[in-house]
């Protein structure tokens, strides 16, 4: 019941993280702020769809198909699709052409539909046909470097990311700070480990990027479940308030 989530870590370089869902009784979710974009794959009643998710500034809510099934490629921090203006998939989505359940369409060739357990050997496809490249300088989290200008890192990120530097930092921290206190850290050891000012201002930024107080974090709601929430495996180092 609710909407039921998987998800496993990856050895790809590539890729942050493979996802499947299947939502049953509920009709919405609150979507959580995500500097990264993904490669969703669905099936809502007989037909298959085929979309890029863009990164996500702050958490909203979301619509959920019913009896959908979902499976999703998250990619790693600095990967890209340099076809596609990121820029303007920040905060919206691309739905490709063609999707059956064999294949869809994306940069004008047709591709197999890959699945959760090869979704590796798709990815390094996409890689060698350069329709995905990554920035090692952003997979990094951008720094502490001495060889580039700050005018040069954050046209990189705005080109890998659609965002900042500093907005992927924000947006990371208060994953890994809802993290933390969905596994029982209090919100006051939270603000110590991450560097917020005070509590107040950790309520801040789970609210506007996660949807959720502390306090009901640490309480299920199947009527409004979450979205995939996991500590990001890579930041910025600096971050302005």
């Amino acid at each position: 019941m609710g909407l039921e989530i998987e998800s496993r870590e990856s050895d790809s370089p590539y890729v942050e993280r493979v996802w499947r869902s299947r939502s049953s009784d509920v009709t919405e979710m609150m979507s959580v702020a995500s500097a990264r974009f993904d490669l969703v794959f669905w099936e809502e009643r007989g037909e298959t769809h085929v979309a890029v998710q863009g990164p996500e500034t702050r958490a909203s809510v979301a619509p959920v198909p019913e009896d959908a099934t979902f499976f999703g490629i998250s990619f790693a921090l600095g990967v890209s699709m340099p076809h596609l203006p990121f820029e303007r998939l920040v905060d919206g989505n691309l739905l490709l052409p063609g999707a059956t359940r064999r294949s869809f369409h994306l940069q004008g060739s047709s591709w197999h539909l890959p699945g959760y357990d090869d979704a590796e050997a798709f990815v390094r496809r996409l890689a060698q046909e350069e329709v995905l490249v990554r920035d090692p300088l952003v997979a990094s989290g951008g720094g502490p470097v001495s060889w580039v200008s700050e005018r040069t890192l954050q046209r990189r990120f705005l080109a890998a990311t659609g965002l900042t530097r500093n907005a992927v930092r924000q947006i990371d921290r208060a994953r890994h700070a809802a993290v933390l206190i969905r596994d029982g850290v209090p919100a006051g050891e939270v603000v110590h480990r991450l560097g917020y000012f005070d509590q107040p201002h950790l309520a801040r930024s789970l609210a506007r990027f996660v949807g959720r107080t502390a306090t009901r974090l640490a309480q299920a709601d199947p009527a409004e479940p979450l979205s995939l929430l996991y500590r990001s495996s890579a930041s910025p180092h600096r971050i302005d308030g």
